[in-house]
């Protein structure tokens, strides 16, 4: 090889040292930067000049022209990758489930710093006090304040559930929002990836970093498939359905219940609208071919095997339910259809009919009390309203807010304004001022007799006392439940973020290493340079003379 071939070889040393030195600066300048990963310089050789082809010898005779600077790559592992975004979208789903037990129970165990469960042992109590001396009119009077401490108590609970439901409806707003921003951000990186790639000079690995941060942010929202097609664009689909398509994102609208402001996701090139792009609608205002387009299945059962339990937007859908659950909602034919993989309405169905069991049990009474008294005298006033609307009625201490209905759910219940406001006309007193005795028993021995179930899949009976607990337990059981998935899944998806960050992480040790070997072969091709100038110093010098 000529001098002047060698100096080229010392120049192609030069700047493959320089690149790499470059290269792991930058690697150890973003060493604490959010996503990023590792990168590495790939070495190979020029091209080669062949002196001979001689078919006598062994190989040709060629002679090399130094290395060069063929990439710069990002270290990652794809399975890493693929088992960090499911089993983080996993966690999510838990991480909600465990934040929504969490509510509830505080809401039940703390309200105004006091438990719901005394309001309903005060109610008890009282009874007992009244059973023991129905004609005392302070033993009426209390037995009518811890009534309506027990509806005002267990209605605040009940808003309370309500309030975290619409809480949970913004923050699916805000995740769809999010999740549209993301999918509409990694389409314009697809496409500025590709504009500075297309050429084969470089790699643009910080608009990849930033993208598959991206991609890790949305997988903890929603369960996503990545493939990258024959350009090295990402594609993601979301559940099922195409969300990122090279160079754009399907966008994920949401359809607001006109009843209860609810929003349902839905995918927008799938829904059917109106020339102005609002949802179709039937005569009764429900939205034309809505389920088809839905982002989520939510029949579905929830089940680690089938993947269902991935992301946070699906379990916080969970979570909330469609509407507000009542005690209506606990119906055999319609309950695992519909709410018993809801958290909220599953709360808010089983606190109701507690409520609505035990206003119409107390009701009920009073009723057979006096249609007992009409039997023996017709003209008999007893447990009635004398005057205004309900006159000749049977007494009622819990009563709808909505005229004519006839059901009690905690939300449209009200104490009866009459009684509320004079207690005594409960005289528990027949004609002749006999004590009504059997009917103080009644009420006392309605909250002992064991007639309701939480829900219908429990089939232990329990009575009023002792519902309220095990509503509790439940609730208890399940957020324990709820929170031992989340603790394991933590620690699922901290093993695999470690494995990924031995392989995408920078070492300042491994990095200074480097840096220390990179400039040893810079100063190598250095000296290298200088000795072949050297030579060709001498050598024309030499032929000067």
């Amino acid at each position: 090889m000529s001098l002047f071939g060698s100096l080229y070889v010392g120049v192609s040393g030069l700047q493959m040292g320089q690149n790499a030195l470059n290269t792991t600066g930058h690697n150890m300048s973003n060493i604490d930067t959010t996503g990023y990963t590792r990168q590495q310089v790939q070495q190979g050789t020029r091209f080669y000049n062949t002196l001979s082809t001689s078919k006598t010898a062994i190989s040709w005779q060629q002679v090399g022209f130094g290395v060069s600077y063929t990439q710069v790559k990002q270290v990652r592992d794809d399975f890493l990758d693929k088992a960090y975004r499911r089993e983080s979208g996993r966690s999510a789903f838990y991480e909600v489930s465990a934040n929504a037990f969490d509510e509830v129970y505080s809401l039940f165990q703390e309200l105004d710093g006091e438990a719901f469960a005394g309001a309903i042992d005060n109610l008890w109590r009282s009874v007992q006090d009244l059973a023991r001396d129905p004609g005392n009119a302070v033993n009426q009077g209390v037995f009518m304040q811890r009534c309506t401490e027990f509806l005002s108590r267990g209605q605040a609970v009940y808003q309370g559930l309500c309030e975290y439901q619409d809480d949970l409806n913004l923050k699916i707003k805000k995740q769809v929002d999010t999740m549209n921003a993301y999918g509409k951000r990694i389409a314009e990186l697809n496409e500025e990836i590709l504009k500075i790639e297309a050429g084969g000079v470089e790699k643009a690995n910080d608009l990849r970093d930033e993208r598959n941060l991206l991609i890790d942010e949305l997988s903890a929202m929603g369960n996503i498939d990545l493939r990258t097609d024959v350009q090295g664009n990402v594609l993601i689909r979301l559940e099922g359905k195409d969300f990122v398509q090279s160079d754009r994102a399907n966008e994920i609208g949401l359809y607001a219940d006109p009843d209860t402001g609810f929003y349902t996701p839905y995918w927008n090139q799938l829904a059917r609208k109106d020339a102005d792009g609002e949802i179709l609608t039937d005569a009764n205002g429900e939205p034309i071919g809505l389920n088809g387009a839905r982002l989520f299945n939510m029949n579905q059962t929830i089940s680690t095997d089938m993947n269902t339990d991935i992301g946070a937007l699906k379990s916080m859908l969970y979570a909330r339910g469609d509407h507000r659950a009542t005690y209506k909602d606990l119906d055999p034919a319609t309950y695992d259809r519909e709410i018993s993989q809801s958290i909220m309405m599953n709360v808010q169905a089983e606190f109701d009919q507690l409520m609505n069991a035990v206003a119409t049990a107390i009701n009920k009474v009073l009723e057979d009390a006096a249609n007992a008294a009409k039997a023996e005298d017709p003209n008999s006033t007893y447990m009635c309203y004398t005057d205004g609307d309900y006159k000749g009625q049977p007494f009622q201490i819990f009563r709808s807010k909505v005229t004519g209905d006839t059901t009690l759910s905690v939300e449209n219940m009200m104490i009866d304004n009459e009684l509320k406001q004079a207690p005594s006309l409960l005289s528990f007193k027949k004609k002749d001022d006999i004590v009504d005795q059997d009917t103080a028993d009644a009420l006392k021995a309605i909250f002992t007799k064991d007639v309701l179930t939480l829900n219908p899949n429990v089939r232990t009976k329990t009575n009023f006392i002792n519902y309220y607990d095990a509503l509790i337990s439940q609730a208890a059981n399940s957020g324990s439940v709820a929170h031992d998935i989340c603790d394991n899944q933590e620690i699922t998806v901290d093993n695999l973020q470690a494995a990924r960050e031995q392989v995408l992480g920078v070492s300042s040790d491994e990095e200074m290493s480097n840096m220390v070997m990179f400039q040893n072969a810079y100063n190598a091709a250095s000296r290298y340079i200088n000795v072949v100038s050297e030579l060709m110093e001498h050598v024309i010098s030499t032929l000067g003379r």
